[in-house]
């Protein structure tokens, strides 16, 4: 005992709000956002509307892809229950219990109903990795001692690899592969947009089909999860159910994003192929280069003379 209760943490650790490597990813993509917007008044015409589109919605792209790499959000349930919160102790608190599925592991997070209750401060938020460079058995077993509240324990028990649920290895594999698709998917990105500074159109366009087709099957490889049997997470009479979450619904939306505008970009290509070359500043170029070379100064003196 410590002081006469039992030991928890000497200070009260913080909920974390944001992933420091998604801070790390939207900052870059903020930076090229604002290089790009200082030279756009260079851009002379209607071509700084379609430049202004296209980059900003390749960086959209570009930034989503990586960002959901580091979120966890993936899937997410919050149940608000009565519920111990010591070992050992008979003290209950209310509070809500929130889970939080990641690519690279999960979060639990408890905050109480009002926060300080039996003259603590209870606001928690606990990561345990599960990637393959990782312990997830390990650093549940430094939750054990450092004394983590019991519903954290209790949630994060049930993904163990000895865990009588058998989820844990399914939400690593299929956490795994959904990463290293979507890395996949960031590299045609980057394919795409090369194609597109070429004239050669249509095979950006298939590039954008080919980065929404992968971020399509990254959702594929991580919904494989719910056709194994998930244990129920139990407090009392209230039962944690999770659903998918935001990073999952942004990814879906940004891959058919990348379809459709393949799509259009093919289309175009067969059907109106000018209107292409309009949008992507190519038919302009030619058209001011004509009437540059038509505005030729000819010297009378030479030409009397039939040089």
């Amino acid at each position: 005992l410590f002081d006469g209760i039992y030991p928890f943490y000497l200070q009260q650790r913080k909920v974390s709000v944001f992933d420091i490597s998604t801070i790390i990813v939207i900052v870059v993509f903020l930076t090229f956002t604002c290089s790009f917007l200082l030279i756009i008044p260079g851009i002379r015409g209607r071509a700084r509307l379609y430049w202004t589109l296209r980059v900003l919605l390749s960086l959209v792209v570009g930034v989503v892809i990586v960002a959901v790499q580091f979120t966890g959000d993936w899937e997410t349930g919050w149940v608000t229950a009565n519920t111990s919160y010591k070992s050992f102790s008979r003290a209950l608190v209310n509070a809500d219990i929130g889970l939080h599925v990641g690519l690279a592991g999960v979060n639990v997070t408890l905050m109480g109903n009002p926060v300080n209750q039996v003259n603590e401060t209870i606001n928690y938020n606990e990561h345990f990795a599960w990637s393959f460079d990782a312990d997830y058995d390990r650093s549940y077993g430094e939750g054990l001692e450092k004394g983590l509240p019991t519903p954290i324990l209790y949630v994060a028990e049930k993904f163990t690899s000895q865990s009588p649920c058998g989820v844990h290895r399914q939400y690593r594999i299929s956490s795994h592969y959904t990463s290293a698709t979507l890395w996949v998917a960031f590299c045609t990105w980057l394919i795409s947009n090369m194609l597109f500074s070429m004239p050669v159109l249509v095979y950006g366009g298939y590039m954008l089909l080919v980065t929404g087709a992968f971020m399509i099957f990254s959702l594929l490889s991580f919904s494989t999860v719910r056709s194994s049997p998930m244990c129920l997470i139990q407090f009392g009479t209230a039962t944690l159910h999770t659903v998918y979450g935001g990073s999952f619904w942004l990814t879906l939306a940004i891959g058919l994003l990348c379809i459709m505008a393949g799509i259009t970009v093919v289309a175009l290509h067969y059907f109106n192929l000018d209107l292409l070359k309009i949008f992507f500043d190519l038919r302009e170029d030619k058209e001011e280069e004509y009437q540059e070379m038509a505005e030729v100064y000819v010297n009378s003196h030479f030409v009397n003379k039939g040089l």
